[in-house]
């Protein structure tokens, strides 16, 4: 039977609306561009290049089939080439975006990976932006090869990603989490509204997401903070609405999860 729009996850809206790749051939091994979104703006992408992809200003959530990272300060990904992708503002967002070429990869390694954007990083690619507007050669020559080095050297980032299930029935869960990331359904009660045994969907999980059901609804609950916070909400109504008790049990979470409290966290610098 035919699906009706309403009945496809966010995972088969990536794949059934996916736009073409994007067919341009770069001027140049590594091309900076810059644009600008606002809040609730969304778009559809796929590139024949990889891209980095990271905010100067609000934050922005890339969703592909198999994960969904949300990059707010300091935090970029890397976007391998083809993988359709969405961009969802979720607040006003300045965003850069830096295509390479397959001889510029900074990695051999192709899959999607959150990094850490340092200071570093962010004022070269400003800089590439603003030299590409007035053709500047000399300057591209001397920071292409910095730009890479400040890559490699770059840390994965962390709390800012979540691994997406391909199965149907986790499919429909997640969905649901991804609308309401305080709701906390037990994994045997969402095995009565999907069809599956409570021990079905356990193994499912753990063997798609590399988490336990549980683990993956924390780290939910992570990402939904990690934007939250980054959009100036108080920590009291972020406590609250993802479903915690309390501001204190709501931050001890987050410093167990991601090694300091979410006050620390969005001060933090990278080197």
């Amino acid at each position: 039977m035919q699906k009706s729009a309403k009945e496809y996850s966010i995972v088969d809206q990536i794949w059934c609306h996916r736009p073409e790749s994007t067919q341009r051939t770069l001027e140049r091994p590594i091309l900076a561009t810059s644009y600008e979104y606002g809040a609730g703006a969304r778009q559809w992408r796929s590139h024949d290049q990889a891209q980095l992809v990271f905010t100067t200003n609000g934050v922005l959530r890339v969703t592909t089939p198999i994960g969904m990272w949300t990059l707010g300060p300091h935090r970029g990904l890397w976007i391998a080439p083809r993988v359709g992708h969405e961009l969802i503002a979720t607040s006003a967002v300045r965003m850069h975006s830096v295509d390479f070429r397959p001889e510029a990869f900074p990695w051999p390694e192709s899959e999607c990976h959150a990094v850490t954007v340092s200071s570093l990083l962010r004022e070269l690619v400003a800089a590439m932006v603003e030299d590409r507007e007035r053709d500047e050669e000399r300057r591209y020559a001397l920071m292409t090869p910095l730009l890479l080095s400040e890559m490699r050297d770059s840390r994965e980032a962390s709390g800012g990603g979540l691994p997406l299930p391909l199965d149907r029935r986790l499919r429909q869960i997640c969905d649901v989490l991804l609308a309401d990331p305080a709701n906390g359904d037990s994994l045997s009660v969402w095995g009565e509204r999907v069809g599956a045994s409570e021990r079905t969907l356990a193994r499912l999980f753990k063997d798609e997401t590399g988490l336990t059901f549980g683990h993956w609804r924390q780290q939910l609950r992570i990402v939904e903070a990690v934007s939250k916070l980054a959009q100036g909400v108080r920590v009291a109504e972020i406590a609250t609405e993802l479903g915690y008790a309390n501001s204190s049990a709501f931050i001890t979470m987050f410093r167990k999860t991601m090694g300091e409290t979410p006050q620390r966290y969005l001060k933090s610098e990278p080197r």
